[in-house]
């Protein structure tokens, strides 16, 4: 037995070699523009917010959590119904440690760096946050790297260079350029179809209301980003892209009566979190699509939809709020442009396309609820 405790160490110390070997430092651009310098693939991650897990889950759909050493408590309460879904299936992510938000200054430095991460991943709107709080000093003292990456502030400018540089820190070039493949090419589907056939003055009139019944004010909508930008692509036309500066604001009523758009489209989720059984709208996986609909029904007895076209002729839909903060805008957009333009869009499935996308690239079972219409009444 002895003879074999020779090869045995050799074997080990070759595998322990290779390991070495396989590492490498690199120096990466995030989407802050900031120059990072990580060893590859890192090993050890800390989620600057839990919906990032939309764009690992894509990446590493066998185990997303592997690599994951604590997260922002926000997953469970934001979208608590893919929580249900990735715990299920995923029963550790429960025993995560979890952290405060850099935005509202609860973050626990000194929490973080016990659990030796090698990067952190912020999103880009928490930056001004994370430097006024001196975070990034602080980690970067500790040895421990802050990367931005950004799915929400601009989707359609960042997603995908997001995508790749997470494909870099884990070694998973090859799955982020399938994924953005298929992303880019389910995108064409509508936008060439657009360009083609639409013109300036066919397209509908549309108010986005964001987050419709979440609270008793009226009416947070998008301006020329995020889902202000899924409806232009979609062939629609933004009434608050000349309003509302920034991708976040607000509209008063009278600036909706006035506009009388053609279509609203409300952003929805189960939000019984921070407001237990509001009026808004749970659209998302499993949701129960005649609750939804009634509940979006509701929402046009507000005085800001009084007397509107859209009311008055059922192109009034909901679609899930999370469309806004993943890297799955483009099934979003295909259901606006079947919204909006159906006879030009009446064999795009947007479900198919949900479903495809599940069984391609994420690590959970795809099922229905994403979105509900009172045209269906």
């Amino acid at each position: 037995m002895d003879s074999y405790l020779p090869k045995i160490l050799c074997c080990t110390a070759l595998a322990f070699s290779y390991a070495v070997a396989q590492a490498e430092e690199i120096t990466i651009t995030d989407i802050a523009g900031r120059e990072v310098t990580v060893e590859v693939p890192v090993e050890r991650v800390i989620l600057g917010e839990g919906r990032q897990i939309y764009l690992l889950g894509a990446l590493q759909p066998e185990d997303p959590f592997a690599r994951v050493v604590g997260w922002r408590e926000d997953f469970s309460q934001a979208d608590p119904d893919s929580y249900a879904r990735y715990a299920a299936k995923f029963p550790e992510l429960e025993a995560l440690p979890t952290f405060g938000g850099f935005k509202d200054g609860t973050f626990d430095v000194e929490q973080a760096a016990s659990l030796n991460p090698d990067v952190v991943l912020m999103n880009l709107e928490a930056k001004a946050a994370t430097e006024d709080a001196a975070y990034d000093e602080k980690l970067a003292e500790l040895g421990i790297a802050i990367v931005y990456v950004d799915f929400r502030e601009d989707p359609l400018g960042n997603t995908i260079p997001s995508m790749r540089l997470l494909g870099q820190l884990f070694g998973e070039e090859e799955d982020a350029e399938a994924f953005i493949e298929f992303s880019e090419s389910q995108m064409e589907r509508v936008t060439q179809v657009i360009e083609a056939e639409v013109a300036d003055d066919e397209r509908p009139s549309v108010f986005v209301d964001r987050a419709g019944g979440y609270s008793d004010d009226c009416c947070m909508s998008f301006g020329p980003g995020n889902f202000g930008e899924y409806v232009e692509l979609a062939g629609g036309s933004n009434i608050a892209k000349d309003i509302i500066p920034t991708t976040f604001g607000t509209l008063n009523p009278e600036q909706i009566i006035a506009a009388d758009p053609d279509q609203v489209v409300v952003t929805g989720g189960n939000w019984d979190a921070y407001v237990p059984g509001g009026a808004w709208v749970g659209v998302g996986p499993g949701a129960d699509l005649d609750v939804a609909q009634a509940k979006l029904e509701a929402l046009t007895e507000r005085t800001a939809m009084t007397g509107i076209a859209a009311v008055e002729n059922g192109n009034f839909h909901a679609i899930w709020h999370q469309f806004y903060n993943n890297p799955y805008y483009f099934v979003a957009v295909q259901q606006l442009a079947k919204w909006f333009h159906p006879e030009l869009f009446a064999d795009l499935d947007p479900e198919a396309t949900m479903k495809e996308l599940h069984e391609r690239f994420l690590p959970v079972d795809y099922e229905s609820g994403y979105w509900v219409t009172l045209n269906e009444r």
